[in-house]
């Protein structure tokens, strides 16, 4: 039985218990116990069943018990917990994924824990000793060699948490000292909590729960934003289970009635909702800003006359010239501002740029993945000078950069040794004064925006997760965390909490409307419109279903919306743009008259009547709409398709010769060219027509098939413009020959 068909037998178990279906996952269980060949959990499964037969015999039997309902759910958890143990032994046992593989090599001992703890606070009191010693090279070295061993405990207390399945209640109270201890750093901390949510995300274990509550009840942001990611991670991913557990989501109603932790929980759950923009901001540098910035590259040196940078004489007034770099380019400079606000409004801009600097030793190191960036990190001590003042200077600027996420910190730090000195020394003074500036704008924002701080960590650390689940070389051996949908709102455990705040949901619906997660965001506004009726709700629930290209939908919100006064030329439009797709343009007509009786000179409206009239097969009435858009904008080349057709199907076939070749001179299409041959034809010109039939199928994505089929649609105008039927067989045939060619 391999990993994926171990998951779906445990899914389903679970599955048979969230829905309360005990005897199938009893059924299930006996079966997987069966296939694996762990007999020594057969006693435990048989034990659990005939408790079950029991309550159901006593329930038939009418036998009042009020303990029923708890020796129920604890017969629930029972089972679960039984599913978990089996389901842990076999990956232990056989699965090839890398948690497995090292967990195999790694023992747990709570004993070990213990003296683990002690150790790592004896470095500090050991470490006050070595200060007071006068020798400074013996302090340096003594401290190099104490602060590397000092981390590879820690490291194993990373190990020992994430390869721990239930935590005891000693161990518990263990890792809760370690947290609230002064002694100890709060990056290692920090570190440690996310050992912890890796081990949730392994193993169920309602006492990690706990320690994420206990760790964000800490008032240290280092500490407690990497603890409320770990939770709504747990939350998502149990969600379901989390109802057989009373005492976690009663701590989370308790907290919830802190406006502090709703507020930070709607950051959080934003900003999970943010990082399916990456992909997005990946591909738009990669598409979009590179090719531009390379377009220029090649002048850029003499455009802003590199040399007389370093002229002293040089003032501080802006260079003009900086604005003509972009001649070449123009559309650059707006993409350029586009990436800046998305970087700040928190978006992960660096990832693509990063992506290629995980491959330093540093990162060799599994829990590397998840350290906190801080200078004194003797990893970097043991690579990087940091007797050379431009290279300490140049860390600490990484370390204060809020914008980088720890795991990319690491990478532009040991990219270091890449640099010639003066880039060093040049980007270390740009980015202490950029730095400079950005602290004081953190303490204004402190002042007017407690919360800001806090937001910076908990978004570096899911830029640290997205990291790890997208670049680890052994990424496929973890479930992607951002593969889900992180539809919060849809969830038992946290949906409840967030219902309960209108302008939390709000937030969360326009967020999602505004990265055009059209799906989420009418969930969300489905729900906002069962507690208030809005014609602005209705109006962006309608635009959520034709975006997903569900007109009917579109048009029933669209329709609600009209019983509002808001703007009602916008809404005319989109209902007639529904019943348009929805093939009724003669219902289309009427709303977009009534657009135009608000905005009559606006040529976009004049051309949407047009087209229904061309639909309706009034084409005369068609060209009066067009000529109209035409004359108001001359250089208007849209107008120019549908007045050659029209004019086609009018009879006007000179006119539409004049305009098909407007078309034709310009960009044409394989209808275009197609359609030239129907006005050829139409005047005579047998021969053109060939001509340009053949080009329509030569030069163009035009099968053959696909052509014929177009022309039996287009067939009874050219026969309402004179065309003989019994030549259009003859004509096809010689077409043919003329394609085989």
């Amino acid at each position: 039985m391999n990993d994926n068909e171990l998951k779906l037998k445990y899914d389903a178990i679970c599955q048979s218990l969230v829905e309360r279906k005990l005897k199938p996952a009893f059924d299930q269980l006996k079966n997987l116990i069966a296939d694996s060949g762990l007999v020594l959990y057969t006693d435990e499964w048989r034990n659990l069943e005939q408790t079950y037969h029991y309550m159901l015999q006593y329930t038939v039997d009418g036998a009042q018990d009020p303990e029923r309902r708890k020796v129920y759910q604890k017969l629930i958890i029972s089972v679960f917990e039984l599913a978990d143990k089996i389901n842990g032994e076999l990956r232990l046992k056989a699965s090839p994924s890398l948690e497995y593989e090292k967990k195999r090599g790694f023992s747990n001992n709570s004993e070990n824990l213990e003296t683990l703890l002690q150790e790592i606070e004896d470095f500090y009191l050991q470490e006050e000793l070595v200060s007071l010693v006068d020798d400074v090279d013996v302090q340096q070295s003594s401290q190099r060699m104490d602060a590397s061993s000092h981390q590879q405990k820690v490291v194993s207390l990373f190990y020992y948490l994430w390869f721990k399945n239930e935590l005891s209640v000693a161990e518990v109270n263990l890792v809760k000292v370690f947290l609230k201890s002064e002694l100890i750093s709060d990056s290692y901390k920090s570190f440690l909590i996310a050992a912890l949510i890796l081990s949730l995300q392994r193993y169920f274990d309602e006492s990690k729960f706990t320690l994420l509550f206990d760790a964000y009840d800490l008032p240290q942001p280092e500490i407690n934003q990497r603890a409320i990611v770990g939770l709504l991670i747990g939350f998502y991913k149990y969600d379901a289970r989390l109802y057989f557990y009373p005492s976690i989501t009663a701590r989370l109603k308790i907290l919830n009635e802190n406006t502090d932790f709703k507020k930070n929980t709607e950051q959080v759950i934003v900003q999970f909702i943010g990082s399916k923009e990456t992909e997005k901001i990946q591909k738009k540098i990669t598409d979009e800003i590179m090719p531009e910035m390379i377009k220029i590259s090649p002048n850029l040196k003499d455009k802003i006359n590199l040399d007389s940078l370093m002229d002293d004489s040089l003032g501080e007034d802006k260079n003009p010239e900086w604005e003509k770099i972009f001649e070449d380019s123009p559309g650059l400079m707006n993409k350029m501002e586009e990436f800046s606000e998305m970087q700040m409004e928190g978006a992960d801009v660096f990832m693509s740029s990063f992506s290629m600097l995980k491959m330093f030793p540093f990162f060799s190191e599994f829990s590397n993945w998840f350290m906190p960036f801080f200078a004194n990190n003797p990893e970097i001590a043991q690579t990087i000078d940091k007797s050379n003042d431009v290279n300490t200077r140049f860390i600490d600027a990484i370390d204060h950069a809020p914008i980088l996420c720890n795991s990319d910190k690491y990478s532009f730090c040991f990219s270091l040794q890449n640099l010639p000195a003066e880039n060093r020394e040049f980007m270390a003074e740009g980015m202490k004064a950029e730095m400079a500036q950005f602290e004081e704008l953190q303490k204004d924002e402190e002042i007017t925006d407690p919360g800001k701080k806090a937001g910076y960590i908990s978004n570096q650390f899911i830029q640290d997760l997205y990291r790890f689940y997208k670049l680890h070389p052994r990424k496929d051996d973890f479930e992607d965390i951002f593969d889900w949908r992180f539809d919060f709102h849809n969830k038992q455990t946290l949906g409840a909490i967030l219902k309960e705040d209108e302008k939390a949901m709000r937030n969360v619906a326009e967020y999602y409307f505004s990265k055009n997660y059209f799906e989420e965001a009418a969930e969300v506004f489905n729900y906002l419109l069962s507690i208030e009726k809005s014609g602005e709700f209705y109006q962006k629930l309608g635009f959520c279903y034709q975006k997903q290209g569900d007109f009917n939908k579109a048009l029933g919100e669209y329709k609600k919306a009209e019983l509002f006064d808001i703007n009602r030329k916008w809404n005319f439009n989109k209902i007639a743009l529904c019943y348009r797709n929805l093939k009724q343009p003669e219902k289309a007509l009427e709303y977009y008259r009534e657009a135009e009786k608000l905005d009559e000179e606006n040529l976009n409206i004049q051309l949407n009547i047009g087209h229904c009239l061309l639909e309706l097969q009034k084409f005369e009435e068609a060209l009066k709409c067009y000529y109209k858009v035409e004359y108001l904008a001359p250089g208007n080349k849209k107008v120019w398709k549908p007045i050659a057709w029209c004019s086609f199907v009018s009879g006007k076939n000179e006119q539409a010769e004049k305009y098909f070749k407007n078309l034709i001179d310009d960009e044409p299409n394989k209808h275009d060219l197609m359609n030239m041959g129907h006005v050829q034809w139409s005047l005579g010109n047998r021969k053109e027509a060939l001509d340009f039939y053949k080009k329509s199928i030569t030069q163009t994505e035009f099968t053959e098939s696909e052509f014929f089929q177009v022309f039996e649609e287009d067939l009874h105008h050219l026969i309402e413009q004179g065309v003989n039927k019994a030549d259009v067989p003859i004509m096809l045939d010689q077409l043919r020959y003329f394609v085989e060619e």
